[in-house]
């Protein structure tokens, strides 16, 4: 029997997770950084008494939103490239539940955080305490249960003792490139603060090592040969890539074989825009450039990507009837989609090792520059756009326009620039150009509203000398924007841009696509025939982000968003950007379709026609 020490399950929980790390490629790093979260009565005096007492160097932090904090965790982790994590906690019930959306996000983004939610009493005695949800036919299911479909490992301490398979199973999953995603441990409340003698092996420095996965002789064959039988392959750059650190592994796979790469909103900004074989954004939200060769290309290769629905639009976009799929991917489960080849191993290594055991070069030939170039002539359009005033007389910019500016003129290169939901997603994903490699941050596996504000937050955090700008619609500003005022606690200074068109256009604009005449997306007041049909509201963001204790700037045009953006990267604290741009300003479609479930059945003629529509272009799509 070794040493042991006599703790609470709280106080032996932050041991151990503050004597946690990572190697990777020979890099030792503290895995766990800190704690995000908001006390209630479930979890202030159990977890919470031990964050108190200071006895470890993990920093908590308070959120004002407990879906905030764990977005902000999600964004930290993300900008690490996965090798910084934070844990979040919160109290039972509503609390807990607040976190579910969070959890999901990291999931979906294979992003590693560990969620704490507190839980009921593990003894019963008090039953039913405050915010305790009680299920007649299964006492035991909670809450804290609904983490269950959006974890990737899920687990209920119910002993004190049981804390220590629980987080050595956790750590598991959270150090796994492959199965990396939300970890949930539920901690009833009572259980947080019972005694147990722990071995300080279990508290003691804990090293995971996250090894690179290597292909195998046989994988690089098979993949060689599909290559190799290819005329016009095309590469998927994906997320996987930018956690491998593929970057250049990439570059030389494409530039040697003279192949084009389309880039995911995860792979966005691994490899720059000037790289001549970048095609920019592929899929729904996709460029020109990516669209027209993917059409054409008669082997995809994607490399560290899930292949969801925007990426491939849905299954619509390979046309070639020869086209095969080589999937590169530590995940099986992503390596196998589209009835794949796969290749499941480490995209630097794969990448690298197919390169040396390949003689080859495409037939794209002047292709790949054409469309390049044509697409760059788009964008710088699209940069210069004007649009007419608003019914008022009032200037307003386009949503390109603003993008332009701030992305051509204003920010410094080494701006890490955040987003995640609606229609600034779309447009980045197209047009954004990244002039520094990991400086474009989105979340899009989820898209999940009020992300934005978050987890920019937590990306200031984790990189506290850059300057961060979030660009984030109205609709996802008013969801949620609360770690403002963290940030502002924080003194992080973030930079939040607020691109006002009054409404949910985003969806208003599928709508309408769909042949639905404009419902409840548009911001407006009732008319007298009671439809939300009426005025505009308006709104003054940057009033709100001065209540928060912000600094508030307005634009309506090019001018004032240069002076406003002057005047808020010379500022020491958060500021929000009140920008009016005009409706329906977005990009366009170039090529792309998106598959939808619009009404087969409806008095109105423009809808049946569009499912008419919508059901000709299924009959093109692959349908596994």
């Amino acid at each position: 029997m070794g040493k042991t020490i006599r703790l609470t399950m709280g106080q032996a929980a932050l041991r151990f997770l503050d004597n946690q790390y990572v190697e990777y490629d020979g890099r030792e790093i503290k895995f766990v950084e800190g704690v995000f979260g908001i006390f209630g009565h479930g979890v202030v005096v159990g977890l919470g008494e031990a964050l108190a007492s200071g006895k470890t160097s993990l920093r908590f932090y308070q959120a004002k939103n407990e879906q905030g904090a764990g977005h902000a965790a999600v964004g930290f982790a993300k900008q690490n490239n996965r090798l910084k994590m934070l844990a979040v906690c919160s109290s039972i019930g509503p609390g807990a539940l607040n976190m579910v959306n969070a959890a999901a996000v990291a999931t979906a983004n294979h992003v590693p955080v560990l969620f704490l939610p507190s839980d009921a009493f593990a003894c019963r005695q008090p039953d039913p305490v405050l915010q305790q949800i009680e299920i007649p036919t299964d006492y035991t299911n909670t809450a804290s249960d609904a983490f269950r479909a959006v974890s990737r490992c899920w687990d209920r301490v119910q002993r004190p003792e049981q804390l220590m398979t629980a987080f050595i199973n956790a750590f598991r999953v959270l150090t796994d490139p492959a199965d990396t995603g939300a970890v949930t441990v539920s901690l009833p409340q009572d259980v947080q603060g019972e005694v147990y003698d722990y071995p300080e092996e279990f508290l003691a420095k804990r090293v995971h090592h996250i090894e690179r996965r290597i292909p195998t002789g046989g994988q690089i064959e098979r993949a060689a040969a599909l290559l190799k039988a290819a005329k016009k392959p095309l590469v998927i750059c994906g997320g996987g890539v930018r956690y491998s650190c593929a970057g250049p592994a990439l570059e030389q796979f494409c530039e040697r074989f003279h192949i084009p790469f389309g880039e995911t909103q995860g792979g966005k900004g691994t490899i720059l825009w000037d790289n001549p074989y970048n095609l920019s954004g592929i899929g729904s939200t996709g460029s020109l450039a990516s669209n027209k060769l993917a059409k054409e290309a008669d082997l995809i290769i994607g490399v560290g990507t899930r292949l969801g629905d925007f990426t491939t639009c849905s299954k619509w976009l390979f046309q070639n009837p020869d086209c095969k799929i080589l999937g590169i991917n530590t995940a099986s489960f992503d390596a196998y989609k589209m009835n794949a080849e796969p290749i499941i191993a480490d995209a630097k290594l794969t990448l690298e090792a197919l390169t040396g055991a390949v003689s080859y070069k495409s037939q794209w030939g002047g292709a790949i520059r054409a469309v390049r170039d044509e697409w760059k002539a788009e964008v710088d359009r699209l940069y210069g756009e004007n649009v007419p005033p608003a019914p008022d007389g009032k200037p307003l910019l386009s949503q390109a326009r603003v993008l332009g500016e701030l992305n051509d003129r204003l920010l410094p290169p080494g701006a890490i620039v955040v987003s995640g939901s609606g229609s600034v997603p779309s447009d980045m994903q197209r047009v954004w150009r990244p002039r520094v490699p990991g400086a474009y941050h989105m979340e899009y596996a989820f898209s999940c509203m009020g992300y934005e504000v978050a987890a920019a937050l937590g990306v200031k955090i984790a990189f506290p000398d850059r300057e961060v700008v979030t660009i984030i619609g109205d609709g996802a500003y008013a969801m949620l924007h609360s770690e403002l005022l963290t940030a502002v606690q924080e003194r992080k200074k973030i930079i939040v841009v607020v691109l006002d068109n009054a409404g949910f256009h985003c969806i208003d604009n599928l709508q309408n696509s769909q042949g639905i005449d404009h419902f409840g997306n548009e911001w407006k007041t009732r008319d007298d025939g009671g439809r939300l049909a009426g005025k505009s509201v308006e709104v003054d963001y940057a009033k709100n982000g001065e209540s928060w204790g912000a600094l508030g700037l307005r634009a309506r045009t090019a001018e004032e968003l240069a002076s406003a953006v002057k005047e808020a990267l010379a500022a020491d604290r958060p500021v929000v950007i009140d920008v009016k741009v005009s409706p329906k300003t977005m990009t366009g479609g170039y090529e792309s379709w998106w598959r939808v479930g619009t009404a087969q059945v409806s008095d109105n003629p423009e809808v049946v026609k569009a499912a008419k529509e919508m059901a000709a272009e299924v009959e093109k799509t692959k349908k596994f």
